[in-house]
């Protein structure tokens, strides 16, 4: 396959292209700026692209004397700065010494490598071949300072995609402050665009809106410290005829877990300014002599077919090329988590009886959550003193750990290691490792505050405190938690001049956590939670494979917010569990049916009392379980496809086809019934044509041509026995099928 870096040194014209994409911009000739010239379908190469340059003169400021035609305002730019003739938003900007935030940086040189470099403290995508990928690093030099820039752009082989990043670096003896660093900006030609995100809240994460561009700004952020509920560090601009399955989409995501800002802004000539990047609001970095900051990796996604072929480049790529250590590529236990079923009320005895109905299920992992650890009898207390609480365990978190093995299940423990209670050993010892202003009230939330992770002696007291469990007992997973947002952001470790930096730092605190935890204990399968899906993120994907999608387990609800994590998450991110009814968020009672057929499209796993179950519903639990296992690389590991969407329909429907398109499983979800119903059909995607499937074990098979053109067809026949129709039981709300086809041989 095609993958190379073509460059036209005559005109300096760079063009990334691997036979599906083509990325193209160019050194403009008296400012040696960059100037964005096309992002999309491939197209082929030529020698020369001046073609694509568009001056008029026009009314606006210009870069020099004489030239009517230098403004920025009216030039596609790759990372623009704002203050000389360009009055859009800016990519970068730069306070120097004198107080003044004009920058002029220039082309210098580039460098092509095989490959992709990691970046240093930051998540990123990676290869594992050098011929995987190719890099350019483009490198600039501030005329009015000895600050370089470097902008990194890799395209893949295999995926239609580019990764971005940016690198400052001072060589210069005077201190610099970095106000505006994004990760990446297009510039499109048009505004021809939809605009699609992710927002939500605590319960219902990730909703998706969809909503024409305007002249004007339009943004999404995150201000909490956190990627948080509110808004996922994605969007999508699409054209107003794109849909799930046919269309143009311009995906992008951030590879970051911090404050973020995604910005759309349309000027009154049309051009689109796409970026991506750390948020802006309440940044500043004090880059001193000889000091470099790397920006988060974005990550830019071209589709032709459909937002369905977005999410499936997104998938694959951060499923096997961000997601990494031992559990990349393994199928993922099924776990029961007790939170749902005790709460804080539980003791060694409780816990033991749910772990053994677990394992006479089948059910392969038991996750003890919060509670275990302190005087944690609610959520007012204990934590940042991670010591076990006897009373609750007598023979600690070592001691049950080696029962719950003994059953024949693997073990995991839930930590929420950035959070501390005033009434613990660690607040009474170390008041000044909390984010807070001294002399200012600060805020609470959920009963907790948020420990300064900006400060490398609080990382590695925690670490020391959880390493003290770890080493001790037989844990095999690990939920990390994380309840509440940050405000007052203060460091008493920070100078006044660096207290925009917290937020960046904190972020990097947790990922040095991490990266220490899983140095040390890779064989451990971590799980990120905030709350929910407060912290689904491509950047703690890079940590831990798989994310608690939201604490509301609801199965009708979960069709929403499973639905729009999969525009970005793969299944094997998404965790998805089958719970008690009345659910525990909105009070819906649906049938085990149902919750499962939703929670089978993610990680799998249960979060209910088994014990007060009944024996037929322990032994359809067990049916499903065997049925999962049977399937579950299919519905980790297959090419998911998106077919009807429950933000639209009452029907939602989606689907996983294996790799080679051998077999194939369908969900289909009704949320209220219909009387009287029409005839309906449901048209399959991502089949062979020629390949012939069984359905569901029975005698019926059809191939995959008339599965997609046709489609399953839900009204039944009853020629000739009309009577048994109406004594045919009524379908309820909340319905729902599942389609297992497996390709057979005619």
């Amino acid at each position: 396959m095609t993958k190379k870096i073509l460059i036209n040194k005559d005109t300096l014209e760079f063009h990334l292209t691997n036979g599906k994409i083509s990325y193209l911009f160019r050194v403009m000739e008296k400012s040696n700026q960059l100037e964005h010239l096309y992002f999309g379908k491939k197209i082929n190469h030529r020698d020369n692209f001046q073609y694509l340059l568009e001056r008029e003169v026009r009314p606006s400021n210009n870069l020099f004397e004489g030239d009517h035609t230098s403004s920025f305002e009216h030039i596609k730019q790759e990372y623009p700065a704002f203050g000389t003739t360009d009055f859009r938003y800016p990519a970068h900007q730069i306070r120097y010494p004198q107080g003044d935030r004009i920058s002029d940086f220039q082309y210098d040189h580039f460098k092509v490598f095989k490959g992709k470099p990691l970046l240093e403290g930051l998540p990123a995508t990676y290869v594992e071949d050098p011929d995987e990928a190719e890099t350019l690093e483009i490198v600039l030099k501030d005329s009015y300072s000895e600050m370089a820039l470097h902008l990194f752009y890799t395209i893949f082989a295999e995926y239609d995609a580019i990764a971005r990043s940016a690198k400052f670096i001072n060589h210069g003896k005077e201190d610099y402050y970095l106000k505006s660093v994004m990760s990446a900006n297009i510039d499109f030609p048009d505004k021809n665009f939809e605009f699609i995100h992710l927002n939500g809240a605590w319960a219902r994460e990730n909703q998706l809106e969809r909503k024409p561009v305007i002249t004007g700004v339009q943004s999404i952020g995150s201000t909490r410290g956190a990627s948080s509920h509110a808004h996922n560090p994605f969007f999508a601009l699409v054209r107003p005829d794109t849909t799930e399955h046919q269309g143009e989409v311009y995906g992008f995501s951030l590879i970051y877990s911090g404050n973020f800002l995604a910005q759309v802004e349309v000027d009154t000539y049309q051009v689109t300014r796409a970026m991506i990047g750390v948020n802006p609001f309440d940044f500043s970095w004090q880059l001193k002599p000889n000091e470099e900051f790397q920006t988060p990796e974005a990550m830019i996604v071209y589709s032709d077919s459909g937002l369905n072929g977005m999410s499936q480049t997104f998938h694959e790529l951060y499923r096997t090329r961000l997601a990494r250590g031992q559990w990349r590529d393994r199928e993922r236990p099924i776990l029961i988590n007790n939170w749902e079923a005790t709460y804080f009320d539980f003791n060694e005895e409780k816990i033991l009886n749910i772990a053994k109905n677990a394992a006479d299920l089948g059910i392969e992992l038991f996750v003890l959550d919060d509670g275990w650890f302190g005087e944690r009898h609610d959520d007012t207390s204990s934590l940042g003193d991670w010591f076990v609480n006897k009373d609750k365990l007598p023979e600690g978190i070592n001691g049950l750990s080696k029962k719950i093995h003994e059953l024949g299940l693997k073990f995991g423990l839930w930590f929420e290691p950035e959070m501390i209670c005033k009434d613990t050993k660690l607040y009474k010892e170390h008041p000044d490792w909390i984010i807070h202003v001294p002399g200012k009230r600060f805020s609470h939330g959920r009963n907790q505050f948020v420990l300064d992770f900006s400060r490398n002696e609080v990382v590695e007291y925690i670490f020391k405190l959880m390493d003290d469990i770890l080493v001790d007992s037989e844990i095999d997973y690990i939920k990390w938690d994380m309840n509440r947002y940050i405000s007052e952001a203060f460091s008493n470790d920070l100078l006044p001049e660096q207290q925009g930096e917290i937020y960046h730092r904190y972020i990097l605190g947790v990922y040095r956590l991490y990266e220490k935890l899983i140095e040390k204990y890779p064989h451990i399968l971590f799980e990120s939670c905030a709350g929910g899906g407060g912290r689904l993120d491509p950047g703690m994907l890079y940590y831990a494979p798989q994310a608690w999608a939201s604490d509301d387990t609801d199965a009708v609800e979960r069709l929403k917010i499973q639905y729009g994590s999969s525009m970005v998450y793969p299944l094997s991110s998404i965790g998805s569990h089958v719970s008690a009814i009345p659910n525990h968020q909105v009070g819906r009672v649906t049938s085990l049916e149902m919750r499962t057929n939703v929670a089978y499209f993610g990680t799998f796993g249960y979060e209910l009392d088994l014990s007060v179950l009944s024996n037929e519903e322990k032994e359809q639990i067990k049916q499903d379980i065997e049925f999962y296992k049977m399937h579950r690389k299919l519905f980790q590991q297959g090419t998911f496809i998106r077919i009807s969407s429950p933000f639209t329909n009452n029907e939602t429907a989606w689907m996983v086809v294996s790799k080679d398109q051998s077999e194939a499983i369908i969900g289909h979800y009704e949320v209220l019934a219909k009387p009287n119903r029409p005839y309906e059909r449901l048209r399959l995607k991502g089949l062979a044509d020629d390949k012939l499937y069984q359905i569901n074990d029975t005698d019926i098979a059809r191939y995959g041509d008339d599965l997609m053109q046709i489609g399953l067809i839900f009204g039944e026949n009853f020629i000739g026995k009309a009577n048994e129709y109406w004594a045919k039981e009524k379908v309820k709300d909340y319905n729902s099928k599942l389609f297992y086809l497996k390709e057979i041989k005619c």
